[in-house]
């Protein structure tokens, strides 16, 4: 089910790094966080508890994977999981790579910034993306049976 006028149904959302029948994995355009990722169910569904219990268990698992690829190939700090929903409400998770860097850190990514980051740092990150966008797509492929 698609509901007009909702951003996620009108659109990708960013750029795709990996589609199946449930869920899409989409790399956000977020200024300064290179590794802002969302995992975006299909159909518009507002809250996690609406999906049946093996699409919560598939949606868990694709978090829980992306999440993993994340500390292995960049090490970040931390790894920020949230699912807010609250300006677009259809069901999907944010999966970001944090850094004691980053210009929020250890904030909220939508605080207010604490400093610049160093475009060093964030090159590095970038020039990481690639691979692991590649593993990502590989294991997620294997979890949607596709």
């Amino acid at each position: 089910m698609q509901q007009p006028g909702c951003a996620f149904c009108d659109g990708i959302g960013g750029a795709l790094v990996f589609q199946c029948a449930k869920f899409r994995v989409i790399r956000a355009d977020e200024a300064g966080f290179p590794a802002f990722y969302r995992l975006v169910w299909s159909e518009h569904v507002r809250e996690f508890s609406d999906l049946p219990q093996a699409d919560r268990y598939l949606c868990t698992d694709a978090i829980t994977q992306v999440e993993q690829l994340l500390r292995q190939h960049l090490q970040p700090a931390k790894v920020n999981l949230a699912s807010l929903g609250n300006l677009v409400p259809h069901l999907h998770w944010h999966i970001i790579a944090r850094f004691e860097w980053d210009s929020h850190f250890p904030a909220p990514v939508w605080a207010a910034a604490q400093r610049e980051a160093g475009s060093g740092e964030l090159a590095r990150v970038e020039s990481s993306l690639a691979a692991l966008e590649k593993e990502m797509t590989l294991l997620l492929a294997r979890a949607c049976g596709a």
